[in-house]
């Protein structure tokens, strides 16, 4: 896979697989068309391309319009590659390279809306980390799928989640308030009874129904109104079935690519339903000096802040951040080279890690006045364990 060169490329192709390899860039005619309208109206012909990325970054903040992302993932092509081939070879999986990455490239919302331009170094460098979290994520969460029986999942599943899923699948307000009621007396009925054996739930006996259909048929009225219909055994059976299958679908649905024919119109592909009057603001506008200026007073803060942490910590301490990091040692060798166990050298470095991240929070409240919550906390573990891979890897460099 060839590296791009210009703006333009960088901002309007993706990568073509064939045969779980990527073999060129393919590109976009309404994004190259885009950019180059961009650059043309640009006062400044030399801006690099993470400039680009937040002037971009900056206009999905502003209204999420699908250009604008498209725009993003393209220029993400080459990191989520990178990503996604490094799982690949280092996990066990019948999923293909392409696989990953199509799994991590659909999540470029859930990447966008983590990234903070005031706390990190840059839109790459936070994807590259953030697409293999998604790709982690998504195969823990397929492993789940893949060992519980439709019956389990319908168990674990929270409200939320069941009636999304059920949302997904197509069904009415009015068919959805009937089967979350069944679900509701399924989970009553059934389910606590089984205990450890809960992943391999197999389907109600014909009594067990009975007793759930009998549940909902005392209680339907009060729950669902004076026009809820009677269920039986058979009907009962239809739906939950039919749930489950929603539930799985949500949970592990099948990877579409964007450049695929729409039905009924061959010749059209998803990208092509982006506006056409998507209107560019003027650069200057978006990034002004002033608040590149902020941004860079602040990473500097950061910066401090945490190697200012680092000196205070013990010898031992450093030395192992500098092999894991550093050196990139595994915890199997960094054992080995300590001659302890690899769970001690686990412990040891989440312990660091956990420190360094409350030194972290209390300058974010102090310093920025963030409120804290668990997305902002998610972001900034992100952010430290970036930081330490800059730091070690280039110690000599401003991380």
């Amino acid at each position: 896979m060839r590296s791009r060169q210009s703006i333009l490329e960088i901002f309007s192709t993706f990568l073509q697989f064939e045969s779980d390899s990527a073999t060129r860039w393919v590109s976009d005619a309404r994004l190259r068309r885009s950019m180059q309208r961009c650059l043309e109206e640009s006062d400044e012909q030399d801006l690099s391309e993470m400039v680009w990325s937040l002037y971009w970054h900056r206009l999905w903040q502003a209204d999420s319009h699908p250009l604008a992302v498209a725009h993003l993932s393209a220029y993400l092509q080459e990191v989520c590659f990178w990503s996604a081939r490094k799982l690949a070879l280092n996990i066990g999986s019948s999923q293909s390279l392409a696989d990953f990455f199509q799994i991590a490239i659909v999540k470029i919302h859930r990447v966008l809306q983590g990234f903070n331009p005031q706390h990190s170094s840059g839109l790459k460098r936070y994807a590259s980390l953030a697409f293999s979290n998604v790709i982690k994520d998504t195969l823990r969460l397929r492993q789940e799928v893949d060992i519980c029986t439709d019956w389990a999942l319908m168990h674990k599943l929270s409200h939320k989640r069941f009636v999304e899923s059920l949302q997904n699948f197509g069904l009415d307000a009015s068919a959805i308030a009937e089967r979350v009621f069944a679900w509701q007396c399924f989970k009553i009925i059934y389910a606590p009874a089984q205990g450890k054996g809960l992943r391999k739930l197999a389907k109600p006996d014909l009594s067990t129904l009975q007793a759930i259909v009998d549940l909902y048929n005392r209680d339907r009225v009060a729950t669902l109104g004076a026009t809820a219909q009677p269920c039986n055994p058979a009907l009962l059976e239809q739906w939950l079935t039919t749930c489950g299958k929603a539930a799985r679908s949500y949970l592990y649905p099948s990877l579409i690519s964007a450049d695929t024919p729409q039905p009924g119109a061959e010749n059209t592909e998803m990208l092509d339903n982006f506006e056409s009057t998507f209107q560019e603001s003027n650069l200057n506008q978006i990034i002004e000096a002033e608040e590149e200026d902020q941004r860079k007073q602040t990473r500097s803060q950061l910066n401090a802040t945490l190697l200012k942490a680092l000196v205070k910590l013990d010898l031992p301490a450093q030395r192992l951040l500098q092999m894991y990091y550093g050196k990139g040692m595994t915890q199997q060798e960094i054992a080995k080279e300590l001659d302890t166990k690899q769970y001690t050298v686990s412990r040891r470095l989440t312990n660091l890690k956990q420190t360094l991240l409350q030194i972290l929070a209390e300058w974010s409240q102090t310093t920025l006045h963030q409120t804290l919550n668990s997305n902002v906390v998610s972001n900034m573990s992100t952010i430290l364990e970036e930081w330490l891979k800059l730091h070690y890897s280039h110690p000599d460099l401003p991380s």
